[in-house]
């Protein structure tokens, strides 16, 4: 088989029939055992034993759970793909009869349920099936190609742990990093974008403090709820009469918390407020602004003192390298004829970018579908694609055919617009 061969439809869809079949159980297999962030231990074993067998150098315990397999298959550049490993504190309810039945104890030290919300068991069967196809075809490319399995992606710490687990000091430097994500689009379609395509992403604790007092004797208290509950609907004028409506932000309170028992008045409230925006101008409004309304809000109903801020997580934009995507998404459009489009940014968000930017190295990252077709089309026409399961919802739970031969395919062709060079 020729080099410019193997990135033809026929030449790669042969060399993937004969791992399809493996590739289903072990998607199966990984998505009724999910393991949370920074716990995945299980997950990282089965990565590194098919990269063993499959002939790849492989490193593990890189960043706590990592995986990192090199194929060394002489001169040329050097490509690393990326998946990510963890699962979210989630009760499955899509009824598979591979659903997860998982339980495990979180870093709080509460036992919790735990289920691939997200899709990362499909980016783990993907990478593992285009390192096999890879391995199996180094006739046909030249050049280094490394896996790398990441942890914690959903907390958006893993990338950095990897990072400062002296990553760029132990392998190879690639001159481009590929990535991509399943999402609620039709099983078989791929999406990208030049510039960014993910938002960032930015969570707080704040934690409001009041004066606890009897139910009866409001007068005697500095009431926490009352202070988190106007602050709560006036966070929510940020992005309504602060932000143009050229720019865009999203600002959610996930979480309220305060007080035991309905004639008690607490001590203090706890909101989790999370930001999402696309512009580093806009984001740095957007922070200001809510620190300026928490204070305030506290200051107006007698706080006896000011709240606390405490930062939880942090995603930077994932920004796609426009010279580098134009060559994914000619490959790409090569090989998916019509199945290829030019998406928006999207509101989530994804430490993906952090590999590409601390090694100051091109990137590219897309999106592949995973509705099945008809069910999205029904949905369509009925008016209800947004009754559609998105990521992060119980009921997510990708088509796995064609979504699993779509992401290795994409993959592996993605690859080969450096590797056949």
């Amino acid at each position: 088989m020729k080099t410019d061969e193997f990135a033809k439809p026929g030449s790669l869809t042969s060399k993937l029939t004969g791992v399809v079949r493996d590739l289903e159980m072990l998607y199966k297999d990984i998505h009724s055992h999910p393991e949370l962030s920074l716990q995945e231990t299980r997950t990282a074993a089965i990565a590194a034993g098919r990269l063993r067998a499959a002939g790849y150098e492989v490193a593990t315990e890189i960043g706590k759970t990592g995986v990192v397999g090199v194929l060394r298959n002489g001169p040329g550049p050097t490509v690393m793909l990326r998946a990510d490993m963890d699962a979210l504190p989630l009760q499955e309810a899509t009824g598979l009869e591979y659903a997860s039945k998982v339980t495990a104890v979180d870093r709080a030290g509460k036992t919790v349920p735990v289920m691939h919300a997200c899709g990362h068991d499909m980016h783990v069967a993907w990478l593992i099936g285009a390192a096999t196809v890879m391995a199996q075809a180094r006739d046909t490319w030249h050049g280094t190609l490394v896996a790398l399995f990441q942890p914690a992606e959903e907390t958006g710490e893993g990338a950095q742990t990897m990072i400062n687990d002296h990553l760029f000091d132990r392998f190879p430097k690639p001159d481009v990093i590929l990535g991509q994500h399943v999402m609620s689009m039709p099983a078989g379609v791929l999406a990208c974008r030049s510039g960014v395509i993910t938002s960032a992403g930015d969570s707080f604790e704040i934690r409001m403090f009041g004066r606890g007092a009897h139910g009866s004797m409001p007068e005697a208290s500095v009431d926490p709820v009352v202070m988190a509950a106007s602050t709560v609907l006036r966070l929510q004028t940020i992005v309504s009469r602060e932000i143009a409506a050229t720019e865009s932000a999203v600002v959610t309170v996930g979480a309220l918390q305060a007080g035991t028992k309905e004639n008690v008045i607490p001590g203090e409230a706890i909101l989790k407020v999370n930001v999402r925006t696309y512009d580093e101008g806009v984001r740095k409004r957007v922070l200001a602004a809510i620190e300026r309304i928490v204070k305030a809000e506290a200051s107006a109903s007698g706080a006896p003192k000011e709240p606390e801020i405490k930062p939880l997580d942090r995603y930077a934009a994932v920004r796609n390298d426009p010279e580098a995507e134009k060559r994914v998404v000619h490959a790409l459009s090569g090989y998916f004829p019509g199945r290829v489009h030019e998406t928006l940014p999207t509101s989530a968000s994804e430490d993906f970018g952090c590999f590409g930017t601390a090694w100051h190295v091109p990137s590219v990252f897309w999106f592949v579908g995973g509705i099945d077709q008809a069910i999205f089309d029904q949905a369509r026409k009925s008016g209800r694609l947004g009754e559609i399961p998105t990521n992060h919802n119980p009921r997510f739970a990708p088509v796995i055919h064609p979504t699993l031969e779509t992401g290795v395919e994409a993959m592996v062709v993605a690859a080969q617009a450096w590797l056949s060079a």
